[in-house]
């Protein structure tokens, strides 16, 4: 990473507005915010700053040896040296992303092919080659520079002597080693005797709230709201804002835990009694982590077990790739593929060596043979997983930020060829071409069905820029196959993208992600067939990604980041009987969902609970957390700045006259939104100094009125009905704020919200104009009204939602003062059609120019000052208020190749048990693959049951009568309905008064389809077989007008 000086500028103002100077070498850093604030949010600084000083080893650039390389540059190590002596070769084509085929024609060395490739992903990042030999004769001094080595492609004995002087060096040099052989693959950590882990989760702790605490030997502590405190035995909490019992504010107390919402501290026998509020919270512990060698390792290993329906199989591969090892040792070469002589030779040498280890294992001889006839491949998509995950271990390496992995990871990909045993020899044979390292492990039959394939993948950030890249070394939709990539996404590429979304560069940014990213990927693989779209997929775009569409695709893949963009397109493969792959990730956890036609459940089979809202009386009056101050000035900026704009433009669009809105006021008529646009229009700003005393008030009111206000309404000794005080926790007594222009937050809030205005009301002003003296030169001449308390309403029910402020109710009095603000401003010829015009802002937080993080960030802390809660800083603010998700390149990697491999069982019409869903946790690190959700059943009555991909189908015509569709479900089903609803119109329900009428009627004349409109799905339920029971529901009944399409869908 680049790093830059911190320097103090003369005045807040020029801190604020003046560009920083270029970033150059110092001891004390600045991170580029604008490339890895989403990576910020998942390492935090010390550890980001940490990396920046760090250099890494990494040899081997084959196909994991490359993925850790761009996964541990995007992410802003300080330097890398990329160590590799082979030459590109045609198989290479499919396993690196970063050779191409001049490469190969001209014999390059591999590691200066990637090279360039490799520096450009981070300027911040210096990377230099290495091309000597690496041998059991090389002396390894030179290692010394570096924090961490990570080898790849590299024989067992070089690894063991790197490891044993890695680890006997002071401090230790963090070593990994990673391989791939076909469908098997492993990593191992050293670091060393005593590896110090400051943060082992990564997750922020929870503050909450203290019911009561007791007072005796246990100090039982509850929480308030019976909510969980997830706390376990032996961890410590810190106590702070406890009334009553005030010795234990800023004290550490171990706890034992009594139930989910209840733990002990101790004995608090000696304190004073608790008597209300407090806060707790989560103290982190540093832990210390010892590691072995990896020859004291290789006959007791450590192993992290990622699917327990196979527990076994990690001590299995353990013993079968040393065996791999030992056969390539003795032989100088790996086990030739369909070679039954090899691996029986394999076989022996893994029962020799299960005989070496510390617990035996039973050698499972059908995994032997199919690693064996692997070995001389390379599943492409198996190294991006273990690549990304081996990545991450560089960065815990580093900086002692999240849990190391102890000390050996195994992952296979048995699932994708046990399908494929029966198959001869030759089907795995070289060819001499891009694929043969994927031909090794899968197949000639299967690759062609990936090169023929039709692939939709909705999404191209960081997962789709991943995706593209697995697609592209796999063949995926090869133009000369007639097949087909088509991909789509609407979103532009802006600078903190490139520290993910590896296939961008600077020169990218506001250029489409998806047609740059087709271009990118034709650079890996230019056989490949693309068609890039700038659509999202809604129902706005149903006539563009038709049923029709659909129809010719093979496979849907989403690589999107909302849940509602999830479900819609879930609902459209489902309805299309299409297979869906979907994966996300947040931070270091990741996800994949495998959905197939008739096998598994979908994506909207399942609901996450809502997301808790912050009651509105809690945001408006009383916030006990720093959330809810950001939450709240985060609302501000979206009333003030664009709502307010957007309804004044759309009333006097509607109303362009003045002078006809007033007539009809005065005639008494109730024009909706008025009074809120007159008064905006009366009191609007002109020139910049008006900006200035609008926020000026604009401070008073929100950090001064409001809590004398709620002071004046609820004193301090206010008393609930129960005889307990009004003021106590959760709610928390404010403090009114005096304006000191000298502060700086009073500075930043007054002149944030002055640029704001004059956005809106398209005021020019100029960098003079925001200087100290200018900004108080100013606020001397505002008048600030004095404060008078007024008998007001404050709402104090949580269950009250917030009120429509458009429809608010107007008082007559109000409508008076509305008429005559508008009578004098048009008196006052002040009305001008400029005038009638104001510019929307819409909240942008990357943008550190447009003062839209300054107000929102200078306002929550104000509030949290006001109210006593401890403020954020301008990070944790930015990820709160913009709703940042956490990311980083090392979980995108790996979720993206654990769905590609999952593509591959798709392409090859594996049955239900092959498919593996997956969630994992790098931080911690937990990888945990399951089998999925199989598909359930609802059975309606004997004989007759349906699934979430069932479909009943009715053929129609001009004339066909309701009478007609029911009775064509009851021939062709063999169940009459009892009630026909299309959307959220009722079509047919018996006991409706009416309704029999309806079953003359023809369905057209019902439904009143849309011109062109070839079908509708009704949804049609069925009379129970008890009476009393609710009617049984049935599959979507797709009805079509006419019977054009009969023949299609047989």
């Amino acid at each position: 990473m680049r790093l830059s000086c911190h320097c103090r500028l003369n005045w807040l103002s020029e801190r604020l507005y003046t560009p920083s100077p270029p970033p150059i070498m110092a001891d004390s850093m600045e991170i580029d915010d604008s490339l890895y604030s989403r990576q910020r949010y998942v390492l935090g600084d010390s550890a980001m700053q940490q990396m920046a000083q760090s250099a890494v080893f990494l040899s081997g650039m084959g196909a994991v040896g490359v993925e850790i390389a761009k996964n541990i540059v995007l992410a802003g190590v300080k330097a890398v040296t990329l160590h590799d002596c082979k030459r590109c070769e045609v198989r290479d084509l499919g396993t690196n992303f970063f050779i191409r085929e001049e490469d190969v024609h001209s014999q390059r060395k591999r590691v200066e092919a990637v090279h360039s490739r490799v520096a450009e992903l981070n300027p911040y990042v210096q990377v230099s080659v290495c091309t000597d030999v690496l041998d059991d004769t090389t002396d390894l001094s030179f290692l010394k520079r570096y924090q961490c080595v990570v080898l790849t492609e590299t024989k067992l004995n070089l690894q063991k002597r790197i490891s044993h002087f890695c680890h006997a060096q002071q401090p230790p040099i963090k070593f990994i080693s990673c391989d791939v052989f076909g469908i098997s693959s492993r990593v191992f950590c050293d670091f060393g005797d005593t590896f110090e882990v400051s943060d082992p989760t990564g997750e922020e702790p929870k503050e909450l709230f203290i019911q009561t605490i007791s007072q005796g030997t246990s100090g039982v502590v509850m929480c308030m709201d019976s909510r969980t405190h997830g706390l376990q035995t032996g961890q410590s909490v810190c106590f702070k804002e406890i009334n009553g019992m005030t010795d234990l504010n800023g004290t550490t107390h171990q706890v034992t835990v009594l139930s989910p919402y209840s733990f002990a501290i101790g004995d608090t026998s000696s304190f004073q009694p608790y008597t209300h509020g407090g806060i707790f919270r989560l103290v982190k512990t540093p832990k210390t982590i010892i590691f072995e060698t990896m020859e004291q390792q290789l006959s007791d290993p450590q192993l992290l077990t990622p699917d327990f329906s196979k527990p076994e199989v990690p001590l299995q591969l353990h013993a079968i790739m040393l065996a791999l090892d030992a056969f390539l040792e003795q032989h100088g070469r790996l086990p030739n593929i369909g070679c039954l002589q090899d691996a029986e030779l394999l076989l022996k040498i893994t029962e020799e060596i299960n005989k070496t280890l510390k617990s035996k294992v039973c050698i499972n001889e059908e995994l032997v043979r199919c690693v064996s006839r692997c070995a001389r491949g390379c599943l492409s998509p198996l190294a991006a997983a273990v690549g990304g995950i081996a990545s991450q271990e560089v960065l815990k390496a580093l900086t002692g930020k999240f849990t190391p992995l102890q000390q050996w990871f195994y992952l296979d990909a048995m699932e994708v060829v046990q399908p494929l045993q029966s198959l001869r020899t030759e089907e795995f044979a070289s060819r001499g071409d891009r694929y043969d390292a994927l031909r090794a492990c899968i197949g000639e039959s299967l690759c062609l069905k990936l090169h023929m394939f039709h692939v939709f993948m909705v999404g191209c950030g960081a997962i789709g820029c991943e995706m593209l890249k697995n697609l592209a070394l796999m063949g995926v939709g090869l133009n000369r196959c007639s097949g087909e990539i088509c991909i789509t996404d609407p979103d532009l590429i802006e600078k903190s993208n490139l520290n993910r979304q590896f296939l961008f560069r600077p020169q990218h940014i506001q250029k489409p992600k998806s047609t740059t990213a087709a271009v990118a990927t034709l650079e890996i693989n230019q056989e490949l067939h693309i068609d890039a779209h700038l659509n999202k997929v809604c129902p706005a775009t149903e006539d563009t990604y038709s049923d029709v569409f659909f129809s010719h695709l093979n496979v849907v893949v989403t690589a999107l980041d909302n849940v509602e963009a999830r479900r819609y397109v879930d609902s459209r493969s489902v309805s299309n009987q299409k297979a869906l792959l979907d994966s996300g990730t947040m931070g270091t956890k990741g996800h994949t969902e495998i959905i197939i036609p008739n096998l598994t459940e979908s994506y909207n089979s399942h609901r996450d609970p809502p997301e808790e809202e912050i009651p509105f009386c809690t945001l408006k009056s009383f916030p006990a957390v720093i959330e809810h101050t950001i939450q709240w000035a985060r609302d501000k900026f979206e009333s003030a700045f664009s709502h307010k704009p957007s309804m004044y433009n759309m009333f006097w669009q509607s109303h362009p006259s003045p002078q006809d809105v007033l007539q009809r006021l005065m005639t008494g008529e109730s024009m909706e939104g008025s009074f809120q646009v007159i008064k905006q229009l009366s009191r609007r700003p002109t020139h910049w100094d008006q900006c200035l005393a609008l926020a000026r008030l604009k401070f008073d009111k929100y950090f001064k009125r409001k809590a004398l206000q709620l002071l004046h309404s609820f004193p301090l000794d206010t008393r609930l009905k129960d005889g307990s005080l009004f003021w106590q926790s959760p709610k928390r007594p404010p403090s009114p704020i005096e304006f000191d222009l000298n502060d700086p937050l009073h500075y930043s809030f007054v002149v944030s919200a002055s640029r704001l205005f004059a956005g809106v009301y398209n005021i020019p002003y100029s960098e003079k104009s925001l200087s100290y003296e200018a900004v108080s030169r100013v606020l001397a001449g505002v008048d600030v009204p004095e404060y008078k308390p007024a008998e007001k309403h404050i709402e104090t029910d949580e269950s009250i939602k917030k009120p429509d402020q458009v429809k608010v109710t107007v008082s007559s009095e109000q409508e008076r003062v509305a008429i005559s603000q508008l009578q004098e401003t048009i008196s006052l010829n002040f009305i001008t059609a400029e005038r009638l015009r104001m510019t929307p802002l819409f909240f942008e937080k990357d943008d550190d120019s447009n003062g839209h993080m300054d107000f929102v960030a200078s306002a929550s802390s104000l509030r949290a000052r006001m109210y006593a809660i401890e403020a954020a800083d301008r990070l944790q603010t930015k990820r709160i208020a913009g709703k940042i998700i956490p990311a980083i390149a090392t979980s995108t990697a790996a979720v993206a190749g654990l769905v590609a491999v999952e593509l591959i069982k798709v392409a090859g019409g594996y049955g239900f048990e092959s498919f593996k869903n997956c969630f994992f946790n790098l931080a911690i690190p937990v990888v945990v693959l399951t089998e999925t959700a199989q598909v359930k059943r609802t059975h309606i009555r004997a004989g007759i049951s349906f699934s979430i991909w069932d479909r009943w189908t009715v053929f129609g015509h001009e004339d066909f009568t309701l009478s007609g569709f029911i009775s064509a479900v009851r021939e062709k089903y063999g169940i009459e309905p009892t009630m026909v609803v299309h959307g959220v119109k009722m079509l047919y329900v018996p006991v409706m008064p009416g309704h029999h009428k309806r079953l003359k009627l023809t369905m057209h004349k019902l439904i009143k389809p849309s011109a062109g409109r070839k079908y509708v799905d009704l949804t049609v339920s069925f009379a129970p077989e008890v009476d009393g029971d609710e009617d049984l529901p049935s599959p979507p009944v797709r009805y079509y007008f006419t019977r054009e399409n009969e023949s299609n869908t047989a």
